[in-house]
């Protein structure tokens, strides 16, 4: 994510639009041991899971509603539960964080934010898991 859609992304949220934020991750821990801590990380900072789909045995998609002013609860819960978001993820959060924080009124913090944060469930060693290597 460039700086151009990180300012995008601000104006939207500062306007009266409802923006949707795509957020990327991955976990070398197993799906069964993530999901559940994340489930409950996203619940306890004030988010509505809306949907949940498990895509393949490695990709899974949650969606999620949060207002404005529990993001850095959300961004801290997501990542206590061991994934490891991309650059533009990370980006984009700390966008959000930094709207929450310095520009309260223009930011609307009761303002409902939709996430779809899609997670790949890796191995070590770059391979996917559930996914055979080149030697197997």
């Amino acid at each position: 994510m460039d700086q151009k859609s990180v300012n995008t992304l601000v104006a939207d949220l500062i306007a009266s639009r409802t923006p949707t934020i795509d957020l990327r991750g991955h976990s070398y821990d197993d799906h069964r041991k993530v999901v559940p801590i994340l489930l409950n990380a996203v619940k306890a900072a004030g988010c509505w899971v809306t949907e949940q789909h498990a895509l393949s045995s490695t990709l899974t998609e949650l969606f999620l509603e949060v207002q404005l002013r529990s993001v850095f609860e959300l961004y801290s819960g997501i990542l206590s539960a061991g994934v490891e978001l991309t650059r533009d993820s990370h980006t984009c959060m700390t966008a959000l964080c930094t709207v929450r924080d310095h520009n309260p009124r223009s930011a609307k913090r009761r303002r409902i934010i939709t996430v779809k944060l899609a997670l790949n469930f890796l191995e070590e060693g770059g391979r996917e898991i559930g996914r055979p290597s080149r030697g197997a």
